[in-house]
């Protein structure tokens, strides 16, 4: 079967899709409930700092290593597996509360194993994207994706934050197993094709063969390089918003659960709205400058964040939605152009690059955040990183090529063959 996506494949992916909607769910309460519970016994930003670096580590470390497989090993097993043992981390997550041994460290720790989890499951779900959609759906799905990724995660924190005041945590974490073996279900149903070149067959297999060759590929475009470091930047000076918020509402602005959870959800509205605009558009001419104009409109968000009045959740809010609601437009258009640049053979390792380049800030931008949070103050933090972006488009627009991303495919679809798993 050729490799051009037909409408029977799109069809399974919605139905895998829906299933991994679901499974979202779960994972958004819990971690609204972990992190929770790390502010409320300890209250350090420190500690924040550390378990957001903690669970980023192994994307960064794993990502790239896991690509040049995801390429070769059976897609579909490799989501199946990292599934399940995503479900079994936190089952015994569940245990050390249960039995009431629980405590900051090991909390942190057997949460951080749920990364390992994500560096293959998030690039192999990306990789399958480009060979299970036409082409011309793929920035609309891009796009409804980020829609729906929006809702649930609004719907989780406070499904969380409610949850929190009725049952013991062990109890909650419950949620994430359901909604495990509910998403399951559609996968194990689904057929996801098996991507390969040709000549593949009668190669040996090379690992750093196959890792320069997704550094090279990557370095070809012209300008998309420095997208990525563009990217990278943006999110670790991003780091100090998102893992010190809930420290923000409840030591700055004497918030609880639930003023924390009315803010994450007037930031999924952002992140929905924003999904919808993107959903709406079937393709971008000038994606580079739609995604800096979108930074610029976050850098807006994260001063009025910083400098709102003490007690002002509606506020903080409406920074936060600025933000979250210029995601989906960045990221779609992101993972459009990259989805669109790499032959579908070659997905798993370019994507897998892709993504440890641009989450490898994360860590170092966590500690960072938690560091300065108690050296300086979470608002002055704020105000510094938010001016950091601004100076960061300006340069970035006015001193490398950028711009010179071209955005029609440069690979031959007819080169690639697929196999049904």
């Amino acid at each position: 079967m050729m490799s051009n996506p037909t409408n029977r494949t799109f069809l399974y992916y919605l139905i895998f899709w829906i299933g991994q909607l679901i499974s979202l769910l779960g994972s958004s309460v819990i971690h609204f409930v972990v992190i929770w519970w790390i502010v409320t016994v300890t209250g350090d930003p420190n500690l924040l700092g550390i378990t957001n670096f903690l669970g980023m580590l192994p994307l960064i470390i794993i990502s790239p290593i896991a690509g040049v497989f995801i390429d070769r090993w059976n897609r579909k097993a490799i989501i199946a597996i990292s599934d399940s043992m995503q479900a079994l981390i936190t089952f015994w997550l569940l245990l050390v509360f249960f039995f009431g041994t629980e405590q900051v460290v090991i909390v942190i720790l057997i949460n951080s194993l749920r990364g390992v989890c994500q560096a293959f499951h998030f690039p192999t779900v990306k990789a399958i994207i480009p060979i299970m959609i036409p082409k011309d759906k793929l920035s609309r799905m891009n796009a409804i994706d980020f829609l729906f990724n929006g809702i649930v995660q609004m719907a989780g924190p406070a499904i969380g934050a409610v949850l929190n005041t009725l049952f013991p945590i062990h109890i909650i974490l419950w949620v994430d197993i359901i909604t495990f073996f509910i998403a399951i279900i559609p996968l194990i149903l689904i057929k996801i094709p098996h991507v390969s070149e040709r000549n593949d067959k009668k190669e040996s297999f090379s690992f750093m063969k196959d890792l320069k060759m997704g550094f090279k590929i990557l370095r070809k475009v012209p300008g998309l390089l420095i997208l990525v470091i563009f990217i990278s930047v943006i999110n670790f000076l991003g780091q100090p918003f998102g893992v010190l918020l809930p420290l923000y509402v409840k030591s700055i602005h004497f918030g609880d659960a639930l003023d924390l959870a009315f803010i994450m959800v007037l930031m999924q509205i952002g992140m929905i709205v924003g999904a919808i605009i993107t959903s709406l558009k079937k393709d971008w001419k000038n994606r580079v400058l739609l995604i800096t104009g979108c930074v610029l409109i976050g850098v807006i968000g994260y001063f009025l964040t910083a400098l709102s009045p003490t007690g002002n959740f509606l506020l903080i809010g409406i920074g936060g939605m600025m933000r979250a609601g210029m995601t989906p437009l960045i990221n779609t258009n992101f993972l459009t152009i990259i989805q669109l640049h790499v032959p579908p053979e070659k997905q798993g390792k370019v994507m897998s690059i892709v993504v440890s380049l641009a989450w490898a800030v994360i860590p170092p931008g966590s500690l960072v955040a938690g560091y300065l949070g108690t050296l300086m103050g979470i608002v002055p933090l704020y105000l510094i990183f938010a001016g950091l972006e601004l100076l960061t488009v300006i340069l970035t627009l006015s001193l490398t090529n950028i711009r010179r991303v071209k955005f029609d495919t440069i690979y031959d679809m007819k080169q690639t063959s697929v196999e049904s798993n």
